[in-house]
Formats: structure tokens, C-alpha cells, sequence
């Protein structure tokens, strides 16, 4: 009799899990079990009146490594090829990041000419932070902080401000608490292989056997820094479904796990509510608390580690305007925590992937707020027409004009557009992503 395999949650992992599980030279029944009424998990996109793409969560996938490699064949093998939007090397938004400090936008300096000069925010050449960087010892700690890390083995500058800004972008975290091994582990190994970080990612730790086809061969060659699909990533988990579904995948929708527990004959059972399944195995793709409140006493231990796997809420905005310009292009720009705690960075979507503005075109950004519910006041305002746009039901503070659009968190303001812009739309589509499953 074959085994039975069930996957706990419909979202990316969850579906990436079928997908390999459906591949495996022995086919097992897969049964995937989510407990809303749609697959996809964070990954949402929707199209707006005029056509414009908006992604609630992640708009871009990374095609580096190993892994970047398989999703692309996945890609391919889902028939998505045409579908691609890529950000080929030489592009502005693979080029160009920014910091906002000191009500200013800075570019993040890139090649040998940017190391050797100069470069505000940062009081003197990255240069110098590089020669440190090789001069110091080899850490005997077995993890880190990554601020300590950083601090370190660059200084305290490259700490506060870039990897500080890095850590509230990509896992809206305090770089004083995330642990550099988990969160950077090539950077960890860099040291503890080579003793610098600088030596180790330029020797690198020997390239691994990586899938082939004729995507990842072209994303090799355009030296991709990210990519996207035309009708936005939701088509990836759509398409996912489709072929899971063709290969004798049953997928449950609508039906939250109520329990797990081990049965004398060493099978699981998954209760459903008014139902159960029986399973050889158990594969859990939801967050670590929702597991640990779905374990048997008997896992106990288990369940107590996972509390402890905390989680952060992050409220993604999008906004799209008429008649407005960026004064830079490129991919976007972070805020560290000491310019202000209550933005994490804007991404300029319209940069990155133009094919999605819509018709006629309007700009798009998306800003990244912590979601503090009512102390996260984030509004929109537009002089001008006197209108004011609330995100997360937050009450507007005194003093809120400005002479230009802005986009305004608390007290402080972020200046991307100027007085020239014609016309605010309020944001489009807003969605508080609560518990990402950041860690």
C-alpha cells in the first residue's frame, strides 16, 4: 500500500512541498489541506481599474543560487516562460538603492570607483571599512547579533546605517536582535571559512550542482537581479494548483487543521473538524504557533520551542499616481531606525516592472510600515485637494500640511515627489499582513 503524505497550508511552501512531493520517482498520494478558500498564502495580486498590477505581498523573486535556479525550472516546467518580467543586470532597479537619512535620499555606493570615494550618508570611504573588515580576526562565538557582527568586522557606521536599514527591509527586524547565522549565513561562513567576510564571498565556498534550462541559462547571462510575472506573482501559486491538481494532487480548501496525533500503529491523524485524514506523514507549511497549538501532548517539548519562533506584523501599502516622477530611479530605498522607526523603505515598483502600470500608466510605490495598529499612524496627504487617505484606521496628528505630496509617518515626512505632481491618488489597495512568519 503507497504512503500518504499530507501538507498542512496552501500557501507557497505548502505548494512548493506537492509540487516536489508530485516529482518523486515513487509517487505518494499527496493530499494538500488549507484552511481558507484560496491557495497562495501572502503571495496576492490584483489588478486594478486600469489595469495596474498590486501585489500585497512579495513582488519580485530573486533567481540567485541554487534555489533561485529550481524555482526558475519550476517556472519553466509550469509553462510561465513568456510570463516573465525580468531585472536584467544593467537595469536601474538591479543598479540603484538608496538610503533616506537626513530628509535626503543617498545612493548605496556599487563597484570598486564607489568604494574608493566618498560616500554621504557614511562619513568616509566604504574602503576603509573593507581594509578593517580583512584585518580582523575570526569570530569564536559560535552566533551573533548581526548589528554585532557587523560592528565588528566594519564598524559602527556600516552597522547602524546599512545593515540596520538591510534588517527592516528584508525581515522588518531589529539588527540588535537577529541572529547573523540565521539571517546572513553566507556571511557567517565566510568568516569562519576563510576568517573575512570580503575573502570568503570572493572565493566563494565552490559552486553546487544547479537544475539547467534554457531560463536559468538566461538568467545567468542578463545577470537577472530579480523577476516578476506579467499578471503579477499570483499566477504562480494559480498555476501551481493547476498542475498539482493534473497530477493527482487533492487539494482541500476551506478545512483548518483542528489537531494532530500519533496513533498506535505509528500513522498520523489529522482531525478536520468533522472529519480526519491518516497519513504516514505530516508536512507543515503553516507558522510555528499555529503548529505548536496542533501537536499532541505527547510533543509537548516541540510545541514549546515553536512559541518561542515569534513573528512581526507588517502593513504593505500601495499607492499609484498621475502625472508624478521620481527625482531617482532605481529599486527602492530603506529608512534605518534612527531616521524613523515607523517606515521600513518604499519599493518603486514603476521602475522595476513598468509592463504592470497599467493603462493609461501611473506610478506605482509601495511603502512597508511597521503595523502597530492605532500607534502606527501612517496617512497619505494631498494639500492641494485637501484630502487625507488614513491606513490602519490611525488617527491624523496635528500639523499635517506640507507644501508637496508626501508621504508621512508621525512626525516625520518622506519627500518623493514635489510640488510638480498633478494629481494624488489615494492608495489603491492596502492590506496589514499580520504575522508574516518573520523571525
Amino acid at each position: 500500500m503507497g504512503r500518504t503524505v499530507v501538507v498542512l497550508g496552501g500557501g507557497i511552501s505548502g505548494l512548493a512541498a506537492c509540487y516536489h512531493l508530485s516529482r518523486a520517482p515513487s509517487l505518494p498520494k499527496v493530499i494538500l489541506v488549507e484552511g481558507t478558500e484560496r491557495l497562495g498564502g501572502w503571495i496576492r495580486s490584483v489588478r486594478g481599474p486600469d489595469g495596474a498590477i498590486f501585489e500585497l505581498g512579495p513582488r519580485g523573486i530573486r533567481p540567485a543560487g541554487a534555489l533561485g535556479a529550481r524555482t526558475l525550472l519550476m517556472v519553466s516546467e509550469l509553462g510561465l516562460d513568456s510570463e516573465v518580467l525580468p531585472v536584467r543586470g544593467d537595469h536601474p532597479a538591479a543598479q540603484n538603492r538608496f538610503l533616506y537619512v537626513g530628509g535626503a535620499l543617498y545612493p548605496l555606493p556599487t563597484g570598486l570607483r564607489g568604494l574608493l570615494r566618498p560616500s554621504p550618508p557614511f562619513s568616509k570611504p566604504l574602503f576603509w571599512a573593507g581594509l578593517r573588515e580583512l584585518t580582523k580576526p575570526r569570530g569564536k562565538e559560535p552566533d551573533e547579533t548581526v548589528h554585532s557582527f557587523t560592528q565588528r568586522r566594519l564598524g559602527p557606521e556600516v552597522a547602524s546605517l546599512a545593515m540596520d536599514s538591510l534588517c527592516r527591509g528584508v525581515f522588518a527586524g531589529n539588527s540588535r536582535e537577529l541572529s547573523i547565522r540565521s539571517c546572513f549565513p553566507s556571511l557567517f561562513q565566510a568568516e569562519q571559512t576563510h576568517r573575512s567576510v570580503l575573502l570568503g564571498l570572493l572565493l566563494g565556498a565552490g559552486q553546487s550542482p544547479q537544475p539547467d534550462s534554457a531560463l536559468v541559462r538566461q538568467a545567468r547571462a542578463e545577470h537577472w537581479s530579480q523577476w516578476s510575472l506579467r499578471g503579477g506573482l499570483e499566477m504562480l501559486p494559480q498555476s501551481l494548483d493547476a498542475h498539482l491538481t493534473s497530477r493527482g494532487v487533492s487539494v482541500l480548501r476551506g478545512q483548518p487543521v483542528c489537531g494532530l496525533s500519533l496513533q498506535a500503529d505509528g500513522r498520523w491523524k489529522v482531525s478536520l473538524g468533522d472529519s480526519s485524514l491518516d497519513a504516514d506523514h505530516v508536512i507543515s507549511a503553516v507558522p510555528a504557533s499555529v503548529l505548536s497549538e496542533l501537536l499532541p501532548a505527547e510533543a509537548a517539548p516541540l510545541a514549546d520551542v515553536l512559541r518561542t519562533i515569534t513573528a512581526v506584523s507588517v502593513a504593505v501599502v500601495n499607492l499609484q499616481y498621475r502625472g508624478a516622477r521620481l527625482p531617482v530611479q532605481g529599486f527602492g530605498h530603506l529608512v534605518p531606525s534612527s531616521e524613523d522607526p515607523g517606515v521600513l523603505g518604499i519599493v518603486y515598483d514603476s521602475v522595476a516592472f513598468p509592463e504592470q502600470d497599467g493603462t493609461p500608466p501611473g506610478l506605482r510605490v509601495t511603502c512597508y510600515v511597521p503595523f502597530l495598529g492605532d500607534a502606527g499612524r501612517f496617512l497619505v496627504t494631498d494639500t492641494g485637494g485637501q484630502r487625507l487617505c488614513l491606513i490602519s484606521g490611525a488617527v491624523p496628528t496635528a500639523g499635517t500640511g506640507s507644501g508637496c505630496h508626501t508621504i508621512r509617518t508621525k512626525g516625520a515626512t518622506k519627500s518623493l515627489f514635489g510640488p510638480s505632481t498633478q494629481e494624488l491618488h489615494p492608495p489603491v489597495y492596502t492590506r496589514p499582513l499580520a504575522k508574516t512568519g518573520v523571525s
